[in-house]
């Protein structure tokens, strides 16, 4: 399927909202139905029915249907949250004494709701480096039941063998399931490499905007209607109309938007590398990173999210670069049109920054559409004040 045809037609019948180019907001919470056994039939299928907006509603069914499509899935579900789009599958595919294997270092809701969540309902997990296959073989019990991979993660980028992970699973009967945030449907495809479940925070680059928060689930319609019927629906975790319309809004320029990004952060990080002042640029389509190879096997392009460490990386150092920053924005998140730092300093204070700490030292930074010329200056002038 054409990657024009899904982002501007898929779904859209416009005979059945006036011809108009943009899909309609259907901003209503409830559906009416002629008689009493269509509505009883509606009831007994909210997967398939436009009933209650807890459920589905005709601007959503749009873009699950663009958003299946773009990773190669069956069906998608969309979340009030990317964390949603992981915990509510995680609480329908997972029982008391079952076992997980993830990587080390996952989003850091994704490590509490390992530690400290999960562990309330009896099922435990081992956290592995991913970068090493041995790893997993290693970590998988008869318990095992799901093998949970990030690839690359948003801070220091490491990445799994994706499609040796995936192969190994089915060997075993485990489920897989991947956080596919960093690079989005258009620079990674793990379902065509084997995944069973794929979630992203919408939040980042399908959104764009940085004007709604939500996630998106992708796999069978099978594993997606029993997620669908039991655990979503008692939960409602559901999206808006209107951010769903956000959504597909942003899904228009997404081609466009990740390009710009990965085009300036090339230019960025080629030249981060090159002042004094800077120790090391970690990015995946960096010649120097460690994985680069498997980065370019698996991956088709490379977001605008980056880290590096300056080579004195006192706290207070790393502090005063970010706080002498003029255009870039210090903010959590990325993957809308403006530029943002974060430096791994603000989760600690500084008592508990340990100057050894490699991932201590990390500066986050996502490029956004702004002229890499225009970034460049205002990185310079910050590095210049300290």
């Amino acid at each position: 399927m054409e990657l024009s045809f899904i982002l501007n037609e898929l779904g859209e019948e416009r005979e059945n909202y006036f011809n108009a180019v943009s899909p309609p907001i259907i901003q209503s919470s409830n559906f009416t139905f002629k008689t009493v056994t269509a509505i009883r039939q509606a009831m007994a299928n909210e997967f398939e029915t436009n009933l209650y907006s807890r459920g589905q509603n005709p601007t959503l069914n749009i873009l699950r249907k663009k958003l299946a499509a773009l990773d190669g899935a069956e069906d998608a579900l969309v979340f009030s949250s990317g964390i949603g789009a992981i915990s509510v599958p995680l609480l329908s595919i997972l029982k008391s004494g079952d076992h997980i294997v993830a990587v080390e270092n996952p989003y850091s809701w994704v490590r509490k709701l390992f530690n400290e969540f999960l562990p309330k309902f009896g099922i435990t997990t081992t956290f592995i480096d991913g970068t090493d296959f041995n790893n997993f073989e290693n970590a998988v019990t008869p318990q095992t039941r799901l093998i949970y991979l990030e690839s690359p993660n948003t801070f220091s980028y490491e990445l799994q063998d994706i499609k040796k992970v995936a192969g190994f699973a089915r060997s075993h009967s485990i489920l897989t399931m991947i956080d596919n945030s960093y690079c989005s449907p258009l620079y990674q495809q793990p379902h065509l490499m084997g995944i069973d479940l794929v979630a992203q925070s919408a939040t980042k680059y399908i959104g764009g905007h940085s004007d709604v928060v939500a996630g998106v689930l992708t796999g069978s319609k099978a594993l997606i209607k029993q997620i669908f019927d039991h655990e979503f629906m008692n939960l409602g975790p559901s999206v808006s109309p209107h951010s769903a319309w956000l959504l597909l809004r942003g899904l228009r320029t997404l081609p466009l938007r990740l390009q710009r990004s990965f085009e300036s952060t090339r230019v960025i990080t080629q030249w981060l590398n090159k002042q004094d002042g800077i120790q090391q640029v970690i990015w995946p389509f960096s010649d120097d990173f460690k994985q680069a190879q498997l980065a370019h096997e698996q991956m088709q392009g490379c977001g605008g999210l980056f880290s590096f460490t300056l080579k004195d990386s006192s706290f207070n150092r790393i502090e005063a670069f970010c706080n002498s920053l003029q255009h870039i924005l210090l903010a959590v998140s990325w993957g809308g049109h403006e530029s943002l730092i974060l430096p791994s300093t603000a989760s600690i204070t500084e008592n508990d920054y340990v100057v050894t700490d490699e991932r201590h030292q990390l500066i986050r930074m996502y490029i956004g559409l702004e002229d890499p010329q225009y970034l460049i200056s205002d990185i310079e002038q910050a590095l210049g004040k300290i």
